[in-house]
């Protein structure tokens, strides 16, 4: 790919590329887009899915690699990088009924996004994608499993356009029924974990939490926030058994024969978990109270965050209306069980667990 031969080619697209991140993080930074939280990332993939439905047709071909380079060995770097977020610290500091809430969301949620995916005839990748975004960390999720189901980009695409859609709405629907009186059953605690535990990005939690708990007087915004961020660490786990899951199974070769896939390793899942514990031993180490005290941390996270804007507008530019209309309407559907669930499933497990579980 960056072979003497290629190198300038190559160049070319990831230039491209960083070219609409960098419009990706001005246009994210409208007060607008503040508001409803649309990260970099949700704008980096809508900036690549109108290039890819307007000038698209008129780029080199010899830039393509770039833009592969971007959706592939960006993004893993990108994932990696996100551990500097977290801490093992964290996960002690919500305790035990945030870490059960999380892993049965995300286990169910998985299962029955496969389950219904079978059940609307759904291709397995863009299921799978779909569930994993719901389940676990939205975009971020998706862009993780990516490189482990190995679908095409465009279903990517699709999987992140659902998170976005129910990950907006649900970042105004859970301060209105909290103001409604329709939480009060899960105490404030309740209420945070509930949260975090079934908001699909990082972004949306954080915007519901303060809404609810502005100056974080009674521990909602703060706790929701550690609620998901112990989600987003089940994701190295979840690609780990993915990639097992999925290379255990035969595919048929052109001569009829039985052949098993190649066993896909997501290394950077272990990068991801190694960085959690780097980044908790340096907190340790320095006495910080929080990781945005560790020197560098801001910085780091600001590159993470532009490397996976760049992974974003790269999948987004391979995404055409033609290919939303052949993917139909059965993901956003599939997309919409699952919110369901996430909304009326994961508030019967938080009212009826965590009491049980502080």
């Amino acid at each position: 790919m960056f072979s003497r031969k290629n190198r300038g080619n190559t160049l070319h697209g990831v230039l491209l590329i960083a070219l609409f991140s960098f419009a990706a993080f001005y246009i994210a930074e409208v007060p607008i887009m503040k508001e409803l939280s649309f990260s970099p990332l949700i704008v980096g993939i809508v900036l690549g899915m109108i290039y890819a439905n307007s000038l698209r047709n008129h780029l080199p071909e010899t830039w393509v690699p770039g833009i592969k380079f971007c959706t592939k060995q960006i993004l893993r770097a990108g994932i990696v990088l996100y551990g500097f977020r977290l801490t093992l610290t964290q996960v002690a500091a919500v305790g035990l009924p945030a870490v059960v809430i999380d892993s049965l969301i995300v286990v169910s949620t998985i299962f029955i996004g496969i389950w219904f995916g079978r059940i609307l005839q759904m291709d397995k990748e863009t299921s799978l994608m779909t569930a994993t975004g719901s389940a676990i960390c939205g975009a971020a999720a998706i862009l993780g499993a990516e490189p482990v189901v190995k679908c095409e980009g465009h279903k990517t695409a699709i999987a992140v356009s659902t998170v976005v859609i129910f990950g907006t709405i649900s970042m105004f629907l859970y301060p209105l029924m909290y103001r409604a009186g329709i939480l009060d059953a899960l105490g404030d605690t309740g209420v945070a974990i509930y949260t975090g535990s079934t908001l699909h990005e990082v972004a949306h939690v954080a915007g519901a939490g303060n809404a609810m708990d502005p100056s974080d007087a009674l521990g909602i915004a703060g706790t929701a926030t550690i609620t998901k961020m112990i989600r987003v660490m089940m994701l190295a786990p979840v690609l780990v058994v993915m990639g097992l899951v999925l290379s255990s199974k035969s595919n048929k070769t052109t001569n009829g024969n039985e052949e098993k896939r190649k066993i896909t390793i997501p290394w950077f899942a272990f990068g991801f978990i190694g960085i959690i514990c780097l980044n908790t031993l340096l907190q340790s180490i320095l006495g910080v109270e929080s990781i945005k005290d560790i020197p560098l941390n801001g910085t780091i996270e600001y590159i993470d965050t532009f490397m996976l804007t760049m992974a974003m507008t790269a999948l987004g530019t391979d995404t055409s209306i033609d290919k939303f209309k052949q993917a139909g309407a059965k993901p956003f559907v599939l997309a919409s069980i699952l919110y369901i669930w996430l909304l009326g499933g994961g508030y019967l497990l938080t009212k009826y667990l965590v009491p049980a579980l502080i």
